[in-house]
């Protein structure tokens, strides 16, 4: 356990056991419990509530490229998820299957979605028939189910929240600007909202989505040096077109298979700031997505005015996020329990502080504590939000790139992946013999080919053939 008791319960600090200290936050902030069905997880309200605001952000972006929002069913026939080979084999260890309703067993069984490909592509069969119904830019908030064998809250669980994008397009090369823009979209929605920088780039052949042409990725870099695959884009070509005889009649009147593109963000977002952000003392919180962004707290609220002035206080930063805790614990308690919450500032007003004119606000990030004169409190907590945003971005970007390193030989690559914790950028021939080697002997897996490619090698990092592209290599969550 961590060495500082705290008020709280303390939490075991992440040198000693990473994946322990991950779960002392998500359950002492109050961010998930564990329900009775194993592998899923409730999401209470704290947990809820981050999830509400990523889900705002993302809605509002997406609408402004001229995405609609849907509602499709959970179950999916299986005669219809059988339409595309690729697909069904690459998800059917993960399928959860429905075999009886009200009873009787079911003609024909029905899988819970793992995803909704084949319900979109069977949807856009009828209602798509000519150039004059394209694109059609459609995505659905809901939640999908997966039999996974290892859980973690938010990371994977059997029952997880998402959008899923799914996109139908006239020709190959607006499916490709739409697969690019909302991989754009995700990276930048990442970094500007959650803090957390990404790395761009396309997945190999062996780890792009079952069916798809193309998967292209963003990949996040976690305190502990593995790296978390935070969003993807795919480009499905005309496959599933053809599997599900999506066809539209061109402006000569030629009959032409439309092209597709499926894009997704997930709640294990929520675990990926806990991962980048998070301390020894509990979870610290971008601004732009903490529920709370300012928590005003009373010091010696039983002393006459205190608890008017704090009041007061919220009623001045109501253009913000904040709370007033009036409750009956000791400012102590409320500090510590304010702080593994990862509230963004925290507001202190005693009777000196009011006789004086002026609070302490204390930054979680950094524990700087900083005294304000009550006349340009409003003003001031705006600009900590905001200064706070820019530099918890900045940090992890500097620890990303203190943890990428390169490696030009096999044995620099297995020294590096033994030794240190981080991204290895390292060149390959292309070969699945050679990603597959590395997987064996150096436990790591491909993250993506970036798009800012650079060459540091002439050759494959396993071979020694001629490289093609450079790739993100790590271990991964």
């Amino acid at each position: 356990m961590a060495k500082d008791k705290k008020m709280v319960e303390a939490i075991t600090s992440m040198e000693e056991d990473f994946a322990q200290w991950y779960t002392d936050i998500v359950k002492k902030a109050e961010l998930v419990e564990y329900s009775g069905i194993k592998g899923c997880m409730i999401i209470r309200p704290s947990g809820y509530a981050i999830w509400e605001l990523i889900q705002k952000e993302l809605d509002r972006r997406f609408k402004e490229t001229g995405v609609e929002n849907v509602y499709m069913p959970m179950f999916i026939p299986e005669s219809l998820l059988n339409k595309e080979k690729d697909h069904v084999e690459g998800f059917a260890p993960e399928v959860a299957w429905v075999t009886h309703g009200g009873g009787e067993k079911l003609q024909e069984r029905m899988c819970v979605r793992p995803t909704s490909e084949t319900l979109f592509c069977d949807f856009y069969s009828k209602i798509i028939g000519s150039y004059r119904d394209l694109p059609k830019v459609y995505n659905q908030w809901c939640s999908v189910v997966r039999w996974e064998k290892t859980t973690r809250p938010f990371l994977r669980s059997m029952e997880f929240l998402w959008q899923e994008g799914h996109t139908a397009h006239a020709t190959a090369e607006e499916a490709e600007e739409r697969t690019i823009q909302m991989l754009n979209l995700y990276a930048d929605f990442c970094e500007e909202i959650l803090a957390i920088p990404m790395v761009r780039g396309r997945k190999t052949d062996k780890e792009k989505f079952a069916g798809a042409e193309a998967t292209y990725t963003i990949e996040a870099l976690m305190h502990d040096g593995k790296a978390l695959q935070s969003g993807t884009s795919h480009n499905f070509g005309n496959g599933f077109a053809k599997a599900f005889d999506i066809q539209y009649t061109d402006k000569e009147n030629k009959l032409q298979y439309v092209h597709q593109t499926s894009w997704g963000m997930t709640t294990r977002l929520i675990g990926a700031v806990i991962m980048v952000h998070g301390d020894n003392s509990g979870l610290v919180l971008p601004p732009a997505i903490a529920p709370i962004q300012a928590v005003v707290i009373p010091v010696r609220q039983d002393k006459e005015g205190v608890l008017d002035k704090a009041y007061e206080l919220g009623n001045i930063l109501k253009g913000f996020r904040v709370k007033v805790d009036d409750s009956d614990k000791s400012p102590g308690w409320k500090f510590a329990e304010h702080e593994m919450r990862g509230v963004p500032l925290r507001i202190e007003i005693g009777p000196k502080d009011i006789e004086a004119n002026q609070a302490v606000i204390a930054r979680r990030d950094t524990n700087e504590k900083i005294t304000v004169s009550l006349d340009e409190l409003e003003a001031k907590v705006g600009e900590l939000l905001a200064t706070m945003q820019k530099e918890m971005l900045e940090r992890a970007r500097v620890h990303r790139d203190e943890h990428t390193y390169s490696a030009t030989t096999m044995e620099e690559m297995l020294d590096v992946a033994e030794n240190k914790s981080g991204f290895i950028k390292a060149m390959w021939c292309g070969e699945l013999a050679c990603e597959e080697a590395l997987k064996e002997q150096a436990g790591v897996t491909s993250r993506c080919m970036p798009f800012a490619q650079e060459e540091i090698a002439k050759t494959c990092v396993c071979c020694g053939k001629p490289a093609k592209s450079l790739v993100y290599w790590g271990k991964a969550y």
